[in-house]
């Protein structure tokens, strides 16, 4: 669908830095113009530079999207300044890195706050633009671990729990309506993005996505198919999809592998400094883009999957990631977690 200047007017919620960076240049590449919101100035104005000189045009504006009424202001510039909005992305997120029991109530409601409603802040103020027009398509970008859980990373787990089932209420809401709005939901693997550099780290180590670890370049790419594909969901990678299936058959094996092995794989060989920035209650400013540090490890590409799959696959393949992560239990070929003091 395009608006009166003949490209796609696309918001990204999250826009200056990792995946939501590298899905503003994706989408700037297809010529779409591109409204950007996120807190920090350097790196917003950074990302609509890189859209402007692909030769699309760009609004950013900076806002917490944990503010509802900013959120209001900011869709309301985007359109006057580039039309109706056909594609809205939420992808702003906020997190700690701890057990439960070091996590304060500010922290873990700040972190809530950014990674579920501003999911919903955006979503709804996506909502009141597309509904008068019947059209539109909103993107939320989830995780695997919107389906499997995994331990100290509980705000962003709840966080992104809370947007799935969001997401499946308003879904079966537009299908009562009879809605030409689509909603759909690409649940990642662990990706390559600066949130392991700037997340709260209470951790001894400085933290580090469980490999396999994906460029954001292949979120992006999920996202930028999910916005014209009218699928459900999107699980991306391999990982994901095993994580996710073998979550829905055992995950009581889960649970004990993840006590057993889920603190070391989420820990890198770097102690973590008392001193380091984070961005929980406000922005670090400067640009850092969309890649982390771990570009060594990343993976370029990965595969696209809908979950609507033959029972035989989907089972057969649950149960062969099942023995293999049995296997690995018992042969206890992996170093014990440590114990967090």
């Amino acid at each position: 669908m395009k608006n009166g200047s003949g490209s796609k007017v696309v918001v990204v919620a999250g826009a200056s830095a990792g995946v939501g960076r590298a899905t503003v240049r994706a989408f700037a590449r297809r010529g779409c113009s591109v409204g950007l919101i996120a807190r920090g100035t350097e790196g917003l104005e950074a990302a609509a530079s890189e859209v402007r000189r692909e030769g699309a045009r760009a609004v950013a504006v900076a806002a917490d999207v944990a503010d509802a009424d900013a959120m209001e202001r900011a869709a309301d510039q985007i359109e006057r300044e580039l039309g109706p909005i056909d594609v809205w992305v939420n992808v702003a997120m906020t997190t700690v890195y701890a057990p439960v029991a070091e996590i304060t109530p500010a922290e873990y409601k700040r972190a809530t706050e950014v990674t579920h409603l501003g999911y919903v802040y955006g979503t709804m103020a996506a909502l009141r633009r597309m509904r008068p027009r019947n059209r539109g398509t909103i993107v939320q970008v989830g995780s695997a671990l919107s389906y499997r859980a995994i331990p100290l990373q509980a705000p962003y787990c709840g966080a992104k729990f809370a947007i799935r089932g969001f997401t499946d209420a308003l879904r079966s809401e537009l299908l009562h309506d009879r809605s030409g709005i689509h909603i759909t939901m690409v649940q990642m693997p662990a990706l390559n993005t600066p949130q392991f550099n700037w997340g709260r780290n209470k951790l001894p180590m400085r933290p580090q996505p469980v490999p396999p670890i994906f460029q954001p370049e292949v979120a992006a790419d999920a996202i930028v198919f999910a916005s014209t594909a009218r699928m459900r969901e999107v699980w991306v990678g391999a990982s994901a999809f095993k994580a996710i299936l073998a979550n829905k058959i055992a995950p009581w094996l889960l649970d004990r592998y993840l006590a057993r092995f889920g603190y070391r794989s989420q820990m890198s060989a770097e102690p973590a400094s008392k001193d380091a920035p984070d961005n929980l209650f406000k922005p670090i400013e400067g640009d850092f883009g969309a890649h982390g540090r771990f570009d060594a490890q990343a993976l370029p590409s990965a595969d696209m999957r809908s979950p609507v799959l033959p029972n035989w696959f989907v089972t057969g393949g649950a149960m062969i990631g099942l023995f293999y992560l049995m296997r690995t239990l018992l042969k206890g070929q992996s170093r014990a977690a440590p114990r967090l003091q």
